[in-house]
């Protein structure tokens, strides 16, 4: 509240010093005192828990507003019988600009820092053996509410059967530090995070590319548009598999995490197994878009392909952790990553994210662990915003492969995350991406989130070959295997599938 209560103040003192400026006493008063309204109001912003471009930007916008009062004050001192009518108008206007633009100015949709799920804005950890009865007072005296926040099948294989969530009531939620302090102070209560927001909004290519005259040996008509197929050489992995006679152990299990896939489209069906019904359809086309990448159906005559010909290798399958309109939190995303490692899946996709504040991502990092001692290999996109991947979740979690993405020349995106500080980064090409959306269409767009699914593809056909691999064993392949991009050390090297089997392949015939 001093943000916008210093603004006024500082207001106040404009306008009175403009009416008794030819009174030496009362001038130097209000003089005095607009200039301390002032240093409080810059200050204010400046220690706000903002970006400095929002930071920036309110100041600039501030200031344009209070010169426009300031010449409106001017010009009432000048004209007094106007001063009555002149000083409603000025509160009018006031309270107009408050409402429009400062009491949103510092909420956290409009900072670029994270947002938390209104429906349940904490998750609280309880020590083993305890029950919610260890939460009442805290519970009574800010009215909260809370229900268990997961059920993982295999409970004794994690702590996260422990996690609860809290949901604040509205009138609190400018005093959630405090909530989390007192949440803090109880024995019984092991860690205590932010429920945080996520959310996907694919952004569409702005141009297509020529065709692309290589021979993939493959009749799909949208391959013309997966200039990917031709940085990768995937031509040269599908003869590779062909020549060596290569046949799966078993057939991999890539699980979407998104907004659902359409599981009736012409490309995907075939390779689509449901895990459940509800999560076979997909209002936002974001999940269906990745689909397609990591496991369309090869050489069907429709659409587009993936890292094999003949299909044999890797399905595809459909979780929920996103709402229609792109929408999740933390909470939903943990929930996908525990039911897709108790359905078995071998690969879990998450092509999406969000900035976090957490210096540790507790419950991410116990559900990856779930998701690993159950066999699945996590992988999430880095990211869409030029920033360090580090800050971002979940590919900041430890266990995660994190998804830069590549441009046509092999440059890092100019939109995407660099992977520099974390210990498992890669890339994979996120530009002018060809693939499936729903009811039967094509579309191309650009994002890690379309990055991602070409290495969860990737590690899928790996796990097939070795349903054994684990997750530092894949990223090791990848790595070593992997082509230079520009921008290697920002990027990791991109996946080079050929390089990876062959690898994979050595590693069997000669294990350590």
């Amino acid at each position: 509240m001093i943000y916008p209560l210093a603004f006024t103040g500082a207001l106040a003192s404009l306008a009175l010093w403009f009416l008794y400026r030819a009174n030496d006493t009362k001038s130097k008063l209000f003089q005095s005192s607009f200039f301390g309204a002032l240093g409080i109001y810059v200050l204010s912003v400046i220690l706000a828990d903002a970006s400095l471009g929002t930071k920036l930007g309110t100041l600039f916008r501030d200031f344009v507003a209070m010169a426009a009062f300031g010449l409106a004050f001017q010009l009432l001192a000048t004209n007094k019988r106007w001063i009555l009518a002149g000083s409603v108008m000025a509160l009018a206007a006031l309270g107009w600009y408050y409402e429009g633009y400062m009491a949103h100015t510092f909420s956290r949709e409009n900072t670029g820092l994270p947002t938390y799920d209104p429906s349940g804005e904490l998750l609280v950890e309880l020590a083993e053996g305890s029950g919610e009865e260890a939460l009442a007072t805290v519970v009574r005296k800010y009215g909260l509410k809370l229900e268990r926040a997961f059920t993982p099948a295999f409970p004794d294989a994690t702590e996260l059967d422990d996690y609860y969530s809290i949901d604040v009531p509205p009138r609190y939620s400018s005093r959630l530090n405090e909530v989390i302090r007192g949440l803090q102070g109880i024995t019984a209560v092991d860690w205590v995070e932010p429920n945080e927001m996520v959310s996907v909004s694919p952004e569409p290519a702005r141009r297509e590319l020529p065709g692309i005259n290589k021979k993939f040996g493959i009749n799909d008509p949208g391959l013309a548009h997966l200039w990917g197929f031709e940085a990768m050489e995937v031509d040269r992995l599908f003869d590779y598999l062909d020549n060596q006679n290569l046949a799966p152990e078993r057939k991999a299990l890539i699980a979407i995490l998104d907004t659902g896939v359409d599981a009736g489209h012409e490309d995907i069906k075939d390779n689509f197994k449901s895990t459940k019904p509800a999560y076979d359809n997909d209002p936002k086309g974001h999940g269906t878009h990745c689909a397609g990448i990591a496991a369309a159906v090869s050489n069907n005559g429709v659409g587009v392909a993936s890292f094999s010909r003949d299909n044999r290798f890797v399905q595809v399958t459909s979780i929920k952790v996103l709402s229609a309109s792109g929408m999740g939190s933390q909470r939903t995303i943990i929930k996908g990553i525990l039911e897709a490692a108790d359905t078995g899946a071998d690969v879990i996709s998450l092509s999406l994210g969000g900035l976090s504040n957490q210096t540790k991502e507790r419950a991410y990092q116990k559900a990856v662990e779930y998701a690993n001692e159950k066999g699945a290999i996590v992988v999430a996109a880095a990211g869409n915003s030029n920033r360090n991947a580090k800050s971002f979740a979940p590919a900041g979690v430890p266990g995660v492969i994190a998804v830069s993405a590549l441009d046509e020349e092999l440059n890092r995106a100019v939109f995407s995350n660099y992977v520099t500080d974390l210990d498992m980064g890669i890339a994979a090409p996120g530009v002018n991406i060809y693939s499936t959306i729903p009811n039967g269409n094509y579309s191309s767009f650009n994002g890690t989130s379309m990055a991602t699914p070409y290495v969860s593809g990737l590690i899928g056909l790996l796990k097939s070959l070795d349903p054994g691999l684990d997750t530092n064993t894949a990223y090791e392949i990848l790595r070593k295997s992997g082509k230079k991009s520009k921008n290697v050390k920002e990027t990791g090297n991109l996946i080079y599938p050929l390089g990876a089997v062959e690898e994979l392949e050595r590693q069997k015939q000669n294990p350590l």
